[in-house]
């Protein structure tokens, strides 16, 4: 048992002296990130910055637009929107983007900088758009989900936010945006708290296993510090004085601090270690390529059949986004403007809204060895639908199977659209990792600053317990130096 204790205080010792200083910007990098979200390029931004679809210049129907693009397999996204003044299809199938002249019919191999420029102009009319730079990769835009977009026109703008948009110089479309005031809270914020550096996040996996592995210690020192904490406090036969401590100033501090906010910074580094999935303990469930085909009930050279009638009708209302999808069989048009999204027949381009059994006969056909347990349409955000982040849709439709993976399929009745999955393992990561990390409670979420007020205290004790552990690690070093 001495050498147990030994071991004990000189692991909270030495892996304490640098974890602390872990804690310290994670703590508070982490306070930045309750107000200021890292920079993204949103759905409803980007509809908000479209004009309307120029109806009146579409000569080419979507079947046309497949046959252009030469797309065979069903697309991930099918879209009609105005590039720089000219209406185009935008296509996605098999991770390829590929943008097609609605006018002409020609795939847009390349969008060259006056066109990317125009297109940035029509976006932002109020903000003249200056060229500053063709990248690959810069911070903002370091992910991989913008490599089928790369290279990036880079365009300052003059407004007073100073904003940078980031277009595409294959499909001219804008995928990202910053502000002034984003980047330099995120260099405070997401950048430190997520090892966002672009060196380190460019590769996907060296980014993940850099996070597990400097979080890891920090759970053993953690634990350490709490039990080493325990140990020392005498609540019945006290030290000198009365007091439960036997420490003075900064040591005090230090083990009060521990003992208060001790078990929340151990499951707040926990959770966060927990979010890269390490050792791939949470795997999850996903939509695979082959459930997404059963789900819309679509077959290789089926025609979409919608006519250049429909699409002028769905949109002559204003219309900044026509989608083309096949739900259960069916094809839909979704039209999206500034009012929202409609659903309208592939033929007339009338009102078609889709019932709730229809949907959940689509969702059947990508589980067909499971039994659909039950359907139940959420009007209300509950534990396990709702916002944090981005806004989620609601209705929505809650269709639960009894497969192995107890998969939850939700389904935005609005569009059709496959709003998320949810397994066992999702669930129970809600718990482990969004909770304890995000307090993501919906009586918190309904009541921001009670939500707030939570979050600046433990974070306090943290904070408390994270410099008080910094400084006296400091003085050891100091003294052993000596």
């Amino acid at each position: 048992m001495r050498r147990g204790s030994r071991l004990l205080y000189w692991v909270h010792r030495w892996l304490g002296i640098v974890t602390c200083l872990f804690c310290v910007m994670w703590f508070l990098s982490g306070l930045v990130m309750v107000y200021v979200p890292f920079p993204s390029w949103t759905d409803q931004e980007r509809r908000e910055a479209l004009p309307p679809v120029a109806m009146e210049r579409i000569t080419q129907t979507p079947d046309d637009a497949l046959a252009a693009a030469g797309v065979r397999t069903y697309p991930m996204l099918f879209r009609l929107e105005m590039l720089a003044g000219e209406p185009v299809y935008r296509i996605v199938a098999t991770g390829k983007p590929v943008t097609v002249s609605a006018v002409s019919g020609k795939v847009v191999a390349e969008i060259d900088l006056d066109r990317a420029r125009r297109h940035v102009a029509s976006a932002f009319p109020n903000a003249q758009p200056r060229h500053a730079d063709t990248i690959d990769y810069d911070q903002w835009t370091v992910t991989r989900r913008f490599d089928p977009y790369r290279p990036l026109y880079k365009f300052a703008l003059d407004d007073a936010a100073g904003t940078i948009v980031y277009v595409s110089s294959k499909t001219g479309e804008i995928v990202q945006n910053a502000t002034r005031s984003e980047r330099f809270w995120n260099w405070l914020g997401a950048v430190p708290h997520w090892i966002y550096f672009s060196p380190i996040r460019r590769d996907g996996e060296v980014w993940r296993q850099a996070v597990m592995w400097l979080s890891g210690p920090l759970i053993i020192g953690a634990i350490a510090g709490l039990w080493v904490g325990i140990l020392r406090l005498r609540v019945v036969r006290r030290y000198a004085g009365a007091r439960m401590s036997p420490y003075r100033g900064w040591m005090k501090w230090h083990h009060v601090g521990g003992l208060v906010g001790g078990l929340f910074l151990t499951t707040w580094i926990a959770s966060g270690w927990l979010s890269v999935s390490p050792f791939s303990l949470f795997a999850g469930s996903f939509f695979s390529e082959t459930q997404r085909v059963a789900y819309a009930g679509w077959s290789e050279g089926k025609p979409y059949g919608v006519t250049l009638a429909a699409i002028a009708h769905a949109g002559h209302e204003g219309a900044r986004e026509i989608s083309f999808a096949w739900i259960g069989g069916e094809v839909k048009l979704l039209a999206s403007g500034t009012a929202g999204t409609a659903m309208a027949d592939p033929q007339s381009g009338t009102g078609a809204p889709i019932a709730d059994a229809a949907l959940a006969d689509a969702g059947k056909r990508a589980f067909p060895a499971a039994t659909l347990l039950g359907s139940e349409r959420l009007r209300d955000e509950d534990l396990y639908w709702y916002s944090l982040h981005s806004k989620r849709p609601l209705p929505v439709l809650r269709l639960t199977f009894d497969d192995a993976n107890a998969t939850w399929l939700f389904l935005d009745p609005a569009t059709g659209a496959i709003a998320a999955i949810s397994d066992r393992d999702g669930r129970a990561y809600r718990w482990l990792f969004n909770f304890p990390h995000t307090f993501d409670l919906p009586v918190l979420l309904r009541n921001p600053p009670l939500r707030d007020a939570v979050v600046w205290l433990l974070s306090i004790a943290g904070l408390i317990v994270s410099v008080s552990g910094v400084v006296v690690g400091f003085r050891v070093l100091t003294r052993r130096a000596g």
